[in-house]
């Protein structure tokens, strides 16, 4: 059967085998529309990404830059890597810059042991102004001529130390019946949070910028808000404060030696690009996530049991007499995470580390 149009008659069965992929079908037009051309091409690198995406698996711990969000960073380094799955473990506001632990492929089941984990930030609180936002990006709300001495920071910190109630700031991610406080604060709504606890482990006044600014580290458990601590902190004083710096040093087994700059990881991808380097230098193992939890070692055999899914009994006398959480590896490679009890080990997450890896003997430079 022909086509047929204004200028000619095209059969579509005996089409030339040089003519564009584009025109190999029936109605496709042959001039040079240049949209259509670069549409075509951004449908086509569309699907080439798709179908280019492959398993990677481990943990990149981003210096997150000022300006980006955590969101935003997780899709970037998806880009970077061509990953299928990409998470990451626990937000940095877009002022906060630091380390951002993001998990790539079977790493995203490790995310809770790094988000349960401390954290510590190095942050300035600016004295003088409280803000809606309670960091440098919101609106004046409050303000006084007065600043604190350093006598009178350093005496407050006790009461910032131990289990405290922290009420978060109005924009935050807290959920409200179902609505983020965030949104709820940008449309102009007054939004009565609730008090939680949360705990400081450490709070120090590490350096005083004159009677303006002060700089402090605070060591922290999860849900901790800084900007809150600050807040807080001004109201006590009474000369009101807001965050004006934030950097995140430490996030659960992650330090800043471990993080990597946005820009050394787009240059290693480059080098990977042309055959230089790899892309397994810059991921960690997916086990470094785990370092609190004991690790236990199995035969073949037991292992093949439980990547099937299915228990396993310990028995003889080298058999471990605890109990708890435990990440069960295999010839030295990870396998599982496993609940072992009363001589049982049963697994709860398997892993496929099929794919690209962290290369061997990377978590040994990190000790």
């Amino acid at each position: 059967m022909n086509v047929t149009t204004p200028d000619r008659v095209i059969a579509p069965q005996t089409a030339d085998a040089n003519t564009p992929a584009e025109n190999n079908f029936p109605g496709a037009t042959r001039h040079n529309d240049p949209r259509q051309q670069q549409g075509g091409k951004q449908r086509q690198q569309g699907n080439q990404q798709k179908r280019d995406r492959r398993d990677v698996h481990g943990w990149v711990i981003l210096d997150k830059p000022i300006g980006m969000t955590s969101t935003h960073a997780v899709a970037v380094l998806k880009r970077l890597f061509n990953a299928k799955r990409a998470g990451h473990a626990g937000t940095l506001d877009p002022l906060a810059s630091g380390g951002l632990p993001i998990a790539l492929g079977e790493a995203t089941k490790t995310v809770p042991f790094v988000m349960d984990g401390r954290k510590r930030y190095r942050f300035t609180v600016c004295w003088g102004e409280e803000r809606d936002t309670d960091d440098t990006e919101g609106q004046v709300t409050q303000t006084s001529p007065n600043r604190p001495t350093e006598e009178a920071i350093r005496a407050l910190l006790p009461q910032f130390t131990g289990t405290i109630e922290q009420v978060p700031p109005q924009y935050s991610a807290i959920k409200i019946q179902g609505e983020r406080a965030y949104d709820m604060a940008r449309d102009g709504e007054v939004v009565p949070l609730q008090p939680r606890p949360v705990e400081i482990h450490e709070l120090t006044l590490v350096e005083q910028q004159g009677n303006e600014r002060s700089v402090f580290e605070a060591e922290c458990g999860k849900g901790t808000y800084v900007r809150a601590l600050a807040r807080d902190m001004g109201r006590l004083l009474g000369c009101y404060g807001h965050i004006c710096a934030l950097r995140r040093t430490i996030c659960g087994p992650f330090t800043e030696d471990d993080m990597i700059p946005l820009a050394d990881l787009e240059a290693l991808c480059d080098r990977a690009a042309s055959g230089e380097g790899s892309l397994a230098d810059a991921l960690l193992p997916v086990e470094t996530a785990l370092d609190d939890i004991p690790a236990l070692a199995v035969t073949r055999a037991d292992a093949a049991r439980l990547h099937r899914g299915q228990a396993v009994l310990l028995r003889g006398r080298d058999a471990p007499n605890s109990s708890g959480t435990v990440y069960v590896t295999v010839a030295g490679r990870l396998l599982a995470l496993a609940e072992l009890g009363n001589g049982e080990l049963i697994p709860k997450r398997v892993f496929n580390l099929t794919g690209l890896v962290a290369r061997s003997g990377r978590n040994d430079e990190r000790v």
